[in-house]
Protein backbone atom coordinates (compact mmCIF):
# COMPACT_ATOMS: atom_id res chain seq x y z
CA UNK A 1 0.00 0.00 0.00
CA UNK A 2 1.17 3.43 -0.80
CA UNK A 3 1.71 5.65 2.15
CA UNK A 4 -1.38 7.86 2.01
CA UNK A 5 -3.88 4.79 1.92
CA UNK A 6 -1.85 3.78 5.49
CA UNK A 7 -2.33 7.48 6.62
CA UNK A 8 -6.25 6.76 5.08
CA UNK A 9 -6.38 3.50 7.47
CA UNK A 10 -4.37 5.16 10.51
CA UNK A 11 -7.79 8.25 10.75
CA UNK A 12 -10.18 5.15 10.36
CA UNK A 13 -8.64 3.55 13.53
CA UNK A 14 -6.83 0.50 12.10
CA UNK A 15 -3.68 -0.15 14.91
CA UNK A 16 -1.73 -1.92 11.98
CA UNK A 17 -1.61 1.52 10.60
CA UNK A 18 -1.19 3.61 13.88
CA UNK A 19 2.20 1.00 14.22
CA UNK A 20 3.03 1.81 10.67
CA UNK A 21 2.51 5.76 11.30
CA UNK A 22 5.09 5.68 14.62
CA UNK A 23 7.52 3.26 12.25
CA UNK A 24 8.05 6.16 9.90
CA UNK A 25 8.58 8.25 12.48
CA UNK A 26 10.91 6.27 14.17
CA UNK A 27 12.79 5.47 11.29
CA UNK A 28 12.70 8.92 9.88
CA UNK A 29 15.49 10.48 12.76
CA UNK A 30 13.27 13.07 13.64
CA UNK A 31 11.81 13.71 9.86
CA UNK A 32 8.00 13.40 9.48
CA UNK A 33 6.57 12.71 6.02
CA UNK A 34 5.28 15.36 4.31
CA UNK A 35 1.43 13.42 4.26
CA UNK A 36 1.59 13.00 7.62
CA UNK A 37 2.01 16.61 8.50
CA UNK A 38 -1.00 17.70 8.51
CA UNK A 39 -2.86 15.31 11.55
CA UNK A 40 0.00 17.42 14.16
CA UNK A 41 -2.94 20.25 13.98
CA UNK A 42 -5.44 17.85 15.78
CA UNK A 43 -3.58 17.09 19.16
CA UNK A 44 -4.15 17.88 22.65
CA UNK A 45 -6.55 16.15 24.17
CA UNK A 46 -5.11 13.51 25.35
CA UNK A 47 -3.80 13.18 29.17
CA UNK A 48 -0.14 12.73 29.25
CA UNK A 49 1.63 10.94 31.98
CA UNK A 50 5.39 10.59 32.38
CA UNK A 51 6.84 7.96 33.94
CA UNK A 52 10.43 7.92 35.37
CA UNK A 53 13.12 7.14 37.76
CA UNK A 54 16.08 4.98 38.14
CA UNK A 55 16.64 1.55 36.24
CA UNK A 56 14.65 -1.76 38.80
CA UNK A 57 12.28 0.74 40.42
CA UNK A 58 9.28 -1.48 38.21
CA UNK A 59 8.37 1.17 35.88
CA UNK A 60 7.47 -1.29 33.99
CA UNK A 61 4.96 -3.37 36.21
CA UNK A 62 3.73 0.00 37.40
CA UNK A 63 2.02 1.49 34.16
CA UNK A 64 1.15 -2.28 33.65
CA UNK A 65 -0.98 -2.19 36.34
CA UNK A 66 -1.92 1.70 35.80
CA UNK A 67 -2.98 0.97 32.01
CA UNK A 68 -5.35 -2.05 33.19
CA UNK A 69 -6.49 0.36 35.66
CA UNK A 70 -7.53 2.91 32.70
CA UNK A 71 -8.90 0.33 31.33
CA UNK A 72 -11.50 -0.88 33.87
CA UNK A 73 -12.94 2.94 33.28
CA UNK A 74 -13.16 2.50 29.77
CA UNK A 75 -10.13 4.80 28.85
CA UNK A 76 -7.99 3.72 25.62
CA UNK A 77 -3.90 3.57 26.17
CA UNK A 78 -1.06 4.58 24.63
CA UNK A 79 2.09 3.40 25.69
CA UNK A 80 5.80 4.72 24.75
CA UNK A 81 8.50 2.85 26.56
CA UNK A 82 11.48 3.79 25.76
CA UNK A 83 14.67 1.76 26.43
CA UNK A 84 18.51 1.99 26.10
CA UNK A 85 19.45 1.60 22.74
CA UNK A 86 21.68 -1.69 21.55
CA UNK A 87 25.01 -0.19 20.51
CA UNK A 88 24.77 -2.49 17.18
CA UNK A 89 21.26 -2.12 15.99
CA UNK A 90 20.33 1.05 17.41
CA UNK A 91 16.71 -0.74 18.58
CA UNK A 92 15.58 -0.49 22.06
CA UNK A 93 17.12 -2.68 23.96
CA UNK A 94 15.34 -4.08 27.07
CA UNK A 95 11.98 -4.18 25.19
CA UNK A 96 9.55 -2.95 28.01
CA UNK A 97 6.33 -4.37 25.83
CA UNK A 98 7.75 -7.86 27.81
CA UNK A 99 7.79 -7.07 31.16
CA UNK A 100 3.78 -5.49 30.46
CA UNK A 101 2.10 -8.87 29.63
CA UNK A 102 -0.90 -7.99 31.17
CA UNK A 103 -2.13 -4.46 29.53
CA UNK A 104 -0.23 -6.07 26.39
CA UNK A 105 -3.13 -8.31 25.31
CA UNK A 106 -5.70 -5.80 26.10
CA UNK A 107 -6.96 -3.98 22.63
CA UNK A 108 -7.43 -1.04 24.38
CA UNK A 109 -4.15 -0.33 24.87
CA UNK A 110 -0.80 0.17 22.58
CA UNK A 111 2.14 -0.33 23.25
CA UNK A 112 5.34 0.42 21.97
CA UNK A 113 9.07 0.12 22.66
CA UNK A 114 11.23 3.07 21.28
CA UNK A 115 15.18 3.17 21.54
CA UNK A 116 16.88 6.33 22.90
CA UNK A 117 19.26 6.74 20.26
CA UNK A 118 21.60 8.89 22.17
CA UNK A 119 19.00 10.99 23.80
CA UNK A 120 20.54 12.05 27.05
CA UNK A 121 17.09 13.22 28.60
CA UNK A 122 15.72 10.17 28.59
CA UNK A 123 13.19 10.19 25.86
CA UNK A 124 14.04 9.61 22.16
CA UNK A 125 13.73 12.66 20.00
CA UNK A 126 10.73 10.55 17.96
CA UNK A 127 9.04 9.87 20.87
CA UNK A 128 7.40 13.13 21.40
CA UNK A 129 5.99 13.51 17.83
CA UNK A 130 4.77 9.27 18.61
CA UNK A 131 3.16 10.80 21.49
CA UNK A 132 1.18 13.15 19.16
CA UNK A 133 0.07 10.26 16.49
CA UNK A 134 -1.47 8.41 19.78
CA UNK A 135 -2.92 11.52 20.87
CA UNK A 136 -4.47 11.88 17.07
CA UNK A 137 -5.71 8.72 16.87
CA UNK A 138 -7.98 8.96 19.78
CA UNK A 139 -6.09 7.06 22.82
CA UNK A 140 -7.31 9.05 26.10
CA UNK A 141 -4.04 8.64 28.17
CA UNK A 142 -0.77 8.10 26.71
CA UNK A 143 1.68 6.97 28.92
CA UNK A 144 5.58 8.02 28.33
CA UNK A 145 7.82 5.93 30.39
CA UNK A 146 11.68 6.71 30.33
CA UNK A 147 14.88 4.67 30.50
CA UNK A 148 15.41 6.15 33.93
CA UNK A 149 18.92 7.14 33.01
CA UNK A 150 18.91 9.26 36.52
CA UNK A 151 20.73 12.33 34.80
CA UNK A 152 18.72 14.67 32.84
CA UNK A 153 14.62 13.79 32.76
CA UNK A 154 13.86 17.35 32.21
CA UNK A 155 12.28 15.98 28.69
CA UNK A 156 9.39 13.58 30.09
CA UNK A 157 9.07 16.94 32.62
CA UNK A 158 8.27 18.53 28.94
CA UNK A 159 6.50 16.04 26.96
CA UNK A 160 3.99 15.32 29.89
CA UNK A 161 1.26 16.65 31.24
CA UNK A 162 1.75 14.87 34.92
CA UNK A 163 5.34 13.13 35.86
CA UNK A 164 5.42 10.82 38.22
CA UNK A 165 9.00 9.74 39.73
CA UNK A 166 8.87 5.78 40.68
CA UNK A 167 11.83 4.83 43.51
CA UNK A 168 12.53 1.89 45.41
CA UNK A 169 13.33 2.31 49.35
CA UNK A 170 16.86 0.99 49.56
CA UNK A 171 20.08 1.78 48.00
CA UNK A 172 19.38 5.70 49.14
CA UNK A 173 16.93 6.59 46.33
CA UNK A 174 15.52 9.59 48.07
CA UNK A 175 18.93 10.88 48.46
CA UNK A 176 19.57 9.80 44.25
CA UNK A 177 17.14 11.74 43.96
CA UNK A 178 17.56 14.79 44.94
CA UNK A 179 20.88 15.16 43.63
CA UNK A 180 19.80 14.13 39.93
CA UNK A 181 17.14 16.67 39.98
CA UNK A 182 14.32 14.61 39.79
CA UNK A 183 12.32 16.48 43.14
CA UNK A 184 12.07 19.57 40.82
CA UNK A 185 10.05 17.65 37.92
CA UNK A 186 8.19 15.14 39.94
CA UNK A 187 4.61 16.05 40.13
CA UNK A 188 3.76 12.69 42.35
CA UNK A 189 6.47 10.69 43.96
CA UNK A 190 5.55 6.98 43.89
CA UNK A 191 7.96 4.38 46.32
CA UNK A 192 7.14 1.07 44.85
CA UNK A 193 8.24 -2.34 46.83
CA UNK A 194 7.45 -0.71 49.49
CA UNK A 195 6.75 -4.03 51.55
CA UNK A 196 10.59 -4.16 51.98
CA UNK A 197 12.01 -3.05 55.04
CA UNK A 198 12.77 0.75 55.55
CA UNK A 199 10.06 2.27 53.11
CA UNK A 200 8.26 4.13 55.83
CA UNK A 201 11.39 5.46 56.40
CA UNK A 202 12.30 6.52 52.92
CA UNK A 203 8.71 7.57 52.37
CA UNK A 204 9.07 9.89 55.50
CA UNK A 205 12.67 11.40 54.35
CA UNK A 206 10.83 12.36 50.94
CA UNK A 207 8.07 13.86 51.93
CA UNK A 208 10.37 16.00 54.17
CA UNK A 209 12.63 16.61 51.27
CA UNK A 210 9.16 17.70 49.12
CA UNK A 211 7.98 20.28 51.58
CA UNK A 212 11.33 21.84 52.19
CA UNK A 213 10.93 22.95 48.46
CA UNK A 214 7.45 23.77 48.08
CA UNK A 215 6.44 26.71 47.32
CA UNK A 216 3.04 27.77 49.53
CA UNK A 217 0.18 27.45 47.47
CA UNK A 218 1.24 25.31 44.89
CA UNK A 219 0.74 21.93 44.44
CA UNK A 220 2.95 20.02 47.16
CA UNK A 221 3.85 16.49 45.26
CA UNK A 222 2.45 13.68 46.90
CA UNK A 223 4.31 9.96 48.42
CA UNK A 224 2.54 7.27 47.50
CA UNK A 225 3.65 3.75 48.91
CA UNK A 226 2.97 0.86 46.31
CA UNK A 227 3.44 -3.11 45.04
CA UNK A 228 3.24 -2.34 42.32
CA UNK A 229 3.41 -6.77 41.05
CA UNK A 230 0.52 -7.00 43.35
CA UNK A 231 -1.20 -4.06 42.36
CA UNK A 232 -1.19 -2.08 45.87
CA UNK A 233 -1.33 1.55 45.85
CA UNK A 234 -1.96 1.65 41.93
CA UNK A 235 -5.79 2.84 42.17
CA UNK A 236 -4.52 5.97 44.75
CA UNK A 237 -2.00 6.73 41.91
CA UNK A 238 -4.79 7.03 39.61
CA UNK A 239 -6.97 8.89 41.82
CA UNK A 240 -4.20 10.94 42.52
CA UNK A 241 -3.49 11.68 38.34
CA UNK A 242 -6.80 12.60 38.48
CA UNK A 243 -7.01 15.23 41.44
CA UNK A 244 -3.36 16.57 39.81
CA UNK A 245 -4.90 16.27 36.42
CA UNK A 246 -8.24 18.90 37.89
CA UNK A 247 -5.25 21.40 39.62
CA UNK A 248 -3.96 21.97 36.45
CA UNK A 249 -7.15 22.46 34.66
CA UNK A 250 -8.61 25.08 37.10
CA UNK A 251 -5.06 26.52 37.54
CA UNK A 252 -4.41 27.20 33.57
CA UNK A 253 -1.32 25.19 33.91
CA UNK A 254 -2.37 22.58 31.70
CA UNK A 255 -2.70 25.03 29.17
CA UNK A 256 -0.16 26.74 29.48
CA UNK A 257 2.20 23.41 29.89
CA UNK A 258 0.61 22.46 26.30
CA UNK A 259 1.42 25.66 24.49
CA UNK A 260 5.20 25.32 25.68
CA UNK A 261 5.26 22.00 24.36
CA UNK A 262 4.29 23.31 21.11
CA UNK A 263 6.56 26.59 21.34
CA UNK A 264 9.26 23.98 21.82
CA UNK A 265 8.55 21.32 19.14
CA UNK A 266 8.30 24.21 16.93
CA UNK A 267 11.69 25.17 17.93
CA UNK A 268 13.18 22.11 18.06
CA UNK A 269 11.66 21.18 13.90
CA UNK A 270 13.05 24.66 13.30
CA UNK A 271 16.50 24.82 14.77
CA UNK A 272 17.45 20.94 12.76
CA UNK A 273 16.03 22.29 9.35
CA UNK A 274 18.48 25.42 9.40
CA UNK A 275 21.56 23.00 10.59
CA UNK A 276 20.64 20.76 7.95
CA UNK A 277 20.44 23.55 5.27
CA UNK A 278 22.93 25.39 6.87
CA UNK A 279 25.85 22.53 6.36
CA UNK A 280 25.66 22.71 2.28
CA UNK A 281 29.10 21.07 0.73
CA UNK A 282 31.13 24.22 0.14
CA UNK A 283 30.56 25.13 4.39
CA UNK A 284 31.45 21.53 5.15
CA UNK A 285 34.68 21.63 2.83
CA UNK A 286 35.42 25.38 4.24
CA UNK A 287 35.47 23.67 7.81
CA UNK A 288 37.27 20.94 6.78
CA UNK A 289 39.88 23.12 5.02
CA UNK A 290 40.24 25.24 8.14
CA UNK A 291 40.11 22.40 10.37
CA UNK A 292 43.62 21.12 8.97
CA UNK A 293 45.25 24.28 8.46
CA UNK A 294 44.47 24.97 12.09
CA UNK A 295 43.15 28.28 11.69
CA UNK A 296 41.25 30.02 14.62
CA UNK A 297 38.09 28.44 14.66
CA UNK A 298 36.21 31.76 16.39
CA UNK A 299 37.13 33.75 13.02
CA UNK A 300 36.29 30.57 10.66
CA UNK A 301 32.78 30.05 12.47
CA UNK A 302 32.06 33.79 12.13
CA UNK A 303 33.27 33.56 8.10
CA UNK A 304 30.70 30.68 7.90
CA UNK A 305 27.82 32.01 9.32
CA UNK A 306 28.38 35.62 7.79
CA UNK A 307 25.39 36.27 5.53
CA UNK A 308 23.53 33.11 6.42
CA UNK A 309 20.57 32.80 5.39
CA UNK A 310 21.70 34.60 1.98
CA UNK A 311 20.69 34.13 -1.47
CA UNK A 312 17.55 32.02 -1.48
CA UNK A 313 19.32 29.38 -3.26
CA UNK A 314 21.49 29.32 -0.50
CA UNK A 315 18.85 27.42 2.17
Amino acid sequence: MDRQTWIDRFEQGDLRALSRVISWIENGGGDVPAELKPIFSRVGRAFRVGVTGPPGAGKSTLVDGLSLLYRQEGRTVGVIAVDPSSPFSGGALLGDRVRMNRAGVDPGVFIRSMATRGSLGGLAEAAMDAADVLDVFGKDVVILETVGVGQSELDVARAADSTVVVLVPESGDSVQAMKAGLMEIGDIFVLNKSDRPAADHAADELRSALELKSDMGAWLPPVLSAVASRGQGLPELMDTLKQHHRHLAESGALREKRVQRRRQRIQQITEKDLLARFWNPDRLARRDQAAEAGENPFSVAGELVKGFPGKKEDI
